[in-house]
């Protein structure tokens, strides 16, 4: 009997012992995740990429064959920006990494509260977006980078990296044919005239079929035309003709400005200020001689025409045709802004108030503009445009191609 229960016992232990192993033979390798186990692998559900790569027991010297050691895992690009979290600063916002632009946070939430400031291009500084870059260029000059730099556009970019800016510019005729240098008809003005001064920085950069000079001015016109590259070539579907304005077909003294650039990471938009002079006001508004400016992008963005941005609510190009003449004789802003222009003393002319064109873009996308004057018709009684103010729209939100009025 003694036998008996001593072999019981010893056959109940033996099972105890069985079930244990068991359960030991099983730790780190069934199904359920231990929250107390750091070195124990996910389940197959598991939402953690981190663990999923991490070794399959507490051993991190194991020898095993399994999942490498998750020192050894490169970083990883949570936020899908490009960035790995070895470079980027919040790899949970795709917003925030170093090809972005800094974002200045003033605007509240609808509840009235203000968004935590970031360092949106991770350069350790919180709110420090660009500044101007265009102190002491020189009225005359013609390097291209430095007419970019005017309008604000100030950091350049490798051709084949991903670093936002201008990967090149030029000065080309209208149709992108290379323009011969120096020339009167591209000027930088620290003040068109008496009245009209910069929007951002120090300068502003001007385009013109005649001279982008003022009366006071080495190489001002003195009178309502000055000859400059002759017959030229428009790009496709230009010039533009106003609805019940034949116009011509051909253009004159024609000049632009072409720059290719790539947009900051977290950017949806770009837009810029301009304002059109022109001595075809008001005498030839509808007819044959429409002088242009245009603004014409590659790829063209939704809503551009023939790839231009510059356009008035009708479609109409920048002309002596658009709702925006508002500053003459008559006209509602008077005629205090050609004060001084050149445009007030040598016969009958015209000009916009300050606008901004505005277009969409994609985060990272390279593109070309490409800001474009030209007479039309014929040489004589030229026009003028001013541009400054370029900046990167960031702020979220999709913007469409449009030209408004600025509100000053």
């Amino acid at each position: 009997m003694a036998t008996n229960k001593l072999f019981g016992s010893m056959c109940v232990l033996a099972a105890a012992l069985l079930v244990l192993a068991a359960a030991a033979g099983c730790e780190g390798a069934g199904d359920t995740y231990n929250p107390d186990d750091n070195g124990g692998d996910t389940d197959s559900d598991s939402d953690s990429d981190s663990d999923s790569d991490a070794d399959s027991d507490s051993d991190s010297d194991s020898d095993s064959d399994s999942d490498s050691d998750a020192d050894d895992v490169p970083g990883l690009d949570d936020d899908s920006d490009g960035y790995t979290d070895d470079d980027d600063c919040n790899d949970l916002d795709p917003n925030v990494n170093p090809d972005a632009i800094e974002v200045i946070v003033d605007e509240p939430y609808a509840d009235g509260g203000m968004p935590e400031p970031a360092d949106e291009d991770c350069d350790g500084t919180i709110d420090n977006p660009p500044g101007p870059c265009d102190d002491g260029i020189a009225l005359d000059d013609v390097d291209p980078i430095n007419g970019a730099k005017v309008m604000e556009l100030c950091k350049t970019a490798s051709a084949d990296g991903t670093d936002w800016g201008v990967v090149s510019a030029a000065y080309v005729r209208a149709d992108g044919a290379a323009a011969t240098l120096p020339t009167a008809q591209i000027g930088v003005e620290t003040n068109f005239g008496t009245s009209v001064l910069p929007l951002e920085g120090v300068n502003m950069f001007g385009l013109s079929s005649g001279h982008v000079r003022t009366p006071d001015q080495t190489d001002a016109c003195g009178t309502q035309a000055c000859y400059g590259y002759g017959a030229g070539t428009a790009p496709p579907g230009f010039p533009q003709d106003v609805p019940g304005c034949d116009g011509s077909t051909y253009i004159y003294d024609d000049v632009a400005l072409q720059l290719t650039l790539r947009a900051p990471s977290n950017a949806v938009g770009y837009r810029y200020k301009f304002r059109f002079y022109s001595f075809e006001y008001p005498e030839w508004v509808c007819s044959s001689y429409n002088d242009q400016f245009i603004a014409l992008v590659d790829p063209p963005p939704l809503g551009s025409i023939n790839g231009n941005i510059s356009f008035d609510s009708e479609g109409n190009p920048v002309s002596v045709n658009i709702a925006f003449f508002t500053v003459c004789e008559g006209c509602p802003d008077g005629t205090g802004d050609l004060a001084g222009t050149g445009f007030d003393a040598w016969g009958d002319s015209g000009a916009t108030a300050w606008l901004q064109s505005t277009a969409p873009i994609e985060g990272g996308a390279t593109f070309t503009i490409r800001f474009a004057i030209w007479d039309t018709g014929d040489q004589v009684l030229d026009s003028t445009v001013l541009i400054d103010g370029f900046e990167w729209i960031a702020t979220g939100g999709t913007p469409t191609v449009e030209t408004d009025p600025i509100i000053e």
